[in-house]
């Protein structure tokens, strides 16, 4: 079964487990934190700019994810209909939703006294946050224990720091 394709015999607990994946989460985080490094290799740039950059993006990965499952559902002869295509947007909705808290870093950034480098270090921050938070939160709802939370935290802040680290080396 996959996520997108609710188990009508499933108890409430595991229906709530199949509702409470986070991919799209950690998937939109980086998502976000590359966009966010490739806005700043290239230079000085109004910050609606980056945060309307941030959101869209965001939106037309969910758009391109949504019809590929809807499309992949078709694929394996499932006639897509509209309960299964509002299904499949809420489950991929996540990509857009970690796009929103590097967005509002970089709107709130010029209250916080930040140029614009300063805000791309703090939406930088915030999308990593995400990405670890996500992560996390999908390993407890899935069952994981706190050991294996820990460690699927300590792989997605990796991953995000690799990420920054395309930042610096582009920069120099």
């Amino acid at each position: 079964m996959s996520r997108t394709e609710p188990d009508v015999g499933a108890g409430r607990g595991e229906e709530h487990r199949a509702r409470a994946d986070y991919t799209g989460g950690v998937y939109g985080s980086m998502l976000a934190t590359s966009v966010i490094v490739g806005a700043g290799t290239l230079g000085s740039f109004p910050r609606a700019e980056l945060v309307i950059l941030l959101v869209l993006t965001g939106v037309v990965f969910w758009l391109a994810h949504v019809h590929a499952q809807v499309f992949g559902a078709r694929l394996t002869r499932r006639t897509p209909d509209r309960r299964m295509l509002l299904h499949v947007c809420r489950d991929e909705w996540p990509i857009v939703q970690a796009a929103f808290p590097p967005a509002a870093a970089v709107a709130v950034s010029p209250l916080l006294g930040l140029d614009v480098e300063g805000a791309l270090w703090l939406a930088l921050s915030v999308a990593v946050a995400g990405q670890v938070g996500w992560s996390a939160a999908a390993a407890r709802r899935a069952g994981a224990g706190w050991g294996m939370v820990a460690v699927s935290g300590v792989v997605n802040l990796v991953l995000g720091l690799v990420i920054i680290s395309f930042k610096l080396f582009l920069k120099h």
